[in-house]
Parts: C-alpha cells; sequence; structure tokens
C-alpha cells in the first residue's frame, strides 16, 4: 500500500478544481469536433503542454444510471471500447477510491496501450453528480505498459430541466499520453475517443 495525501481535502481540491473547470466561459473554449448529438471543445491546459478538452451531449437516461456507468466498478469495463482492464487498488469509501487500468492502442497503434492510476471521486452536484478523478504518481509500473498521467478530470452529470429521463452529461478531460507522441497525434485522437464514449455509452444504457 502506498501512502496517500489526506483522502478527504485531496478528494475536495480535486472537486473544487472540477468545478472551476465548469465555470470557464463559453468564449474561452474553441470546437474540436461535433456530431449531431456530442460537441468536443478544447483551450490550452494549464496543467501540461497540451489540451483541456470538454465534452457535452444530452443521454437519454437519469444520472445515477449514467454514473454508474461512469465510474470505476464492474459496469464500465463492459462497454467501454478504450478500456481493456481495470482493478481497484484501494477502497476509502462507497465514493472514494484508487483504479489502476489499461487502454487499447490507438489511431492504428500509432499510440499504443497505456496504464493509469488514478484516484476517483463521485460526490453530489446540483441535482446531480460529479465523478472525478486525477492520477497519482504510483512506484509500482509493468513494463509492457507505457504510464499515462491524467490531470485533473471529470464528468457532471445533471438532469435536464424538464425532462427526467433525460440528463446532461459534460466531461472534462487532459491526458498527458507521455512517451514518444507528436501532441498532434494525440490531441486528434481525444476528439475522435470522447465521441465514442459518448457512443458507446448511450449503447450501454439502451441495454441496461
Amino acid at each position: 500500500m502506498e501512502c496517500l495525501p489526506d483522502t478527504a481535502a485531496f478528494a475536495t481540491k480535486l472537486k473544487n478544481t472540477l468545478i472551476q473547470y465548469h465555470n470557464i466561459d463559453d468564449d474561452k473554449w474553441r470546437v474540436a469536433k461535433k456530431t449531431k448529438d456530442v460537441t468536443i471543445w478544447r483551450k490550452p491546459s494549464e496543467e501540461f503542454n497540451g489540451y483541456l478538452f470538454k465534452a457535452q451531449g444530452v443521454i437519454d437516461d437519469a444520472v445515477n444510471g449514467i454514473i454508474d456507468h461512469i465510474r470505476p466498478g464492474p459496469c464500465r469495463l463492459d462497454w467501454d471500447s478504450l478500456m481493456t482492464s481495470m482493478d481497484i487498488l484501494e477502497h476509502f469509501e462507497e465514493n472514494c477510491c484508487v483504479m489502476r487500468y489499461t487502454t487499447a492502442g490507438q489511431l492504428w497503434n500509432i499510440i499504443s496501450p497505456r496504464e493509469f492510476v488514478d484516484f476517483s471521486y463521485t460526490v453530489g452536484y446540483n441535482d446531480g453528480l460529479l465523478s472525478c478523478g486525477i492520477s497519482l504518481d504510483w512506484s509500482e509500473k509493468r513494463p509492457e505498459f507505457v504510464r499515462g498521467y491524467n490531470h485533473p478530470c471529470g464528468w457532471f452529470c445533471v438532469p435536464l430541466k424538464d425532462s427526467a429521463n433525460q440528463s446532461i452529461l459534460t466531461g472534462y478531460i487532459q491526458t498527458d499520453l507521455r512517451g514518444m507522441i507528436p501532441q498532434s497525434a494525440v490531441d486528434t485522437a481525444m476528439a475522435s475517443t470522447l465521441i465514442n464514449f459518448y457512443g458507446d455509452l448511450r449503447k450501454a444504457l439502451q441495454k441496461a
């Protein structure tokens, strides 16, 4: 077991960082990709030499069902086509854990499989939920994977006004994939990955 910071304070700081992202003015974002039911924006990240991505779309389901599919747990591995494995390394409370997960190669394997170790926290937010995370500098590494790093990221899910069975899902992602990859390839992959994430999630919820 590795020594973690004060869990409650760490979780609160992470939540507040995500709320700051959620309150960034619209004119600071630039559209990166758009489909009929999902929009992806981006702006330069203040955490690393890459972009903070924002994704938003309406999902035909209630908040709890959506977040149960996104947060760490068996549901996520069943439907997320990018994720290839997930283990809960430490469990603090029902809404707080450390997880290790791996992702598949992308862009015809120009981006090779990655491993992440993230602190994950889920908390109530404005009649909905926020599920957020940040990578930890976990010393145990597996040589077959490049260790990526998620700067503060998360998913806000709130009910759509006047529609109990629909929710607005807004995500903020800033992933440093590390390794020898041109940043332009990472940016191209990220926008497409987020579009696919919404498609995979919608299909999973229809089956649930």
